[in-house]
């Protein structure tokens, strides 16, 4: 049987977005962009966790002594949100750390099960707000609104720049969307928190506080369950969100001398990059040299959908069907 196995990978900073197959040396002069692309995400995580956690303080400190649930609910959120930056961003260093006897792979994985930790948390949250609410429904309390109004006027702010660090990358990494999407909601959710409290400060209409806080629920479980689903499948191994395995056979097909694709495995190895097994069939006898720019058109076609390393063993119709028979007896 001839076999030949293939590995390759693309940097994700535009093998998302590329319609067109890197070369080598497209490769080695993409690495000093790629490198000050990983520091400036480094340093988009460090920022966004530092200024989140002050506001963090500021804002629980601000809802227990003005009476806030929706304050203290957002602040809840928040730090969650915190917390899911801080494990994000260990998961990208880890991403980086070589692999080794034991993980072939390296730490890659951790994105992956970092993303469901992430929204696990998220969930937990939802249930501590719920209660708070429920309880606030049997001892209501008096707000003082334009307070409530200022934080979370600030809260805006915060969030708003700290999603912008992460709008480039955020279609490029499971976790890096995650925290996008999660600091927008927040955004919105504080606005939300700003009306309420002006509404409070005009009408009394204290009840909106606890509204709020319902309302933050619904945003927070909104925004999670894609992420908590997402996560999910690609910790089981399933097919990655986005790659129709259709268009993978398809693609493999187009390359000439390929006369069919079956034994097709994809997964994701993290969050950001996607592996593949196959088995291609092509023509008895086809010599070594025509083998290396099979791999290589194969190589460059696995990257326009979005496979990043690939594993392909070689073989001929009459070798599938020995195969076959074998399996069947």
């Amino acid at each position: 049987m001839i076999q030949l196995a293939t590995h390759f990978s693309y940097y994700q900073t535009k093998s998302y977005k590329s319609n067109q197959a890197f070369l080598p040396s497209e490769l080695a002069m993409d690495q000093p962009h790629n490198h000050s692309h990983n520091l400036s995400l480094n340093q988009a995580f460090t920022i966004g966790i530092l200024i989140n956690a002050l506001y963090v303080i500021i804002e629980l400190m601000a809802g227990f002594y003005y009476n806030s649930l929706s304050l203290i609910s957002d602040a809840g959120h928040n730090l969650t949100d915190v917390a899911s930056l801080a494990l994000a961003l260990l998961a990208f260093r880890l991403a980086k750390v070589k692999s080794n006897d034991k993980f072939t792979y390296g730490y890659r994985k951790s994105t992956i099960l970092v993303s469901l930790i992430n929204s696990v948390v998220l969930f937990v949250a939802i249930g501590g707000i719920l209660w708070e609410s429920f309880s606030r429904l049997h001892h209501p309390v008096v707000i003082q609104g334009l307070p409530v109004s200022i934080v979370a006027g600030i809260g805006i702010v915060i969030n708003a720049i700290s999603a912008f660090l992460f709008f480039r990358d955020k279609d490029n990494d499971l976790n890096v969307k995650g925290a996008y999407l999660h600091l927008m909601a927040d955004a919105a959710v504080s606005l939300g928190v700003v009306l309420s409290g002006i509404l409070i400060f005009f009408f009394h209409l204290y009840w909106l506080d606890l509204v709020m806080s319902l309302v933050i629920v619904l945003v927070i479980f909104y925004s999670t369950w894609n992420l908590f689903k997402d996560s999910l499948s690609l910790t089981l191994d399933g097919v990655p969100k986005g790659i129709d395995l259709n268009e993978v056979v398809s693609a493999i097909k187009k390359v000439d001398g390929v006369f069919d694709v079956h034994h097709l495995h994809v997964w994701a190895i993290s969050t950001s990059q996607n592996a593949m097994t196959a088995h291609i069939i092509i023509q008895p006898n086809t010599g070594l040299k025509q083998l290396n720019i099979l791999k290589k058109n194969i190589k460059q076609e696995l990257g326009h959908v979005n496979i990043h390393h690939a594993t392909i063993e070689f073989e001929t119709e009459e070798e599938n069907c020995m195969d076959t028979n074998s399996i069947n007896k």
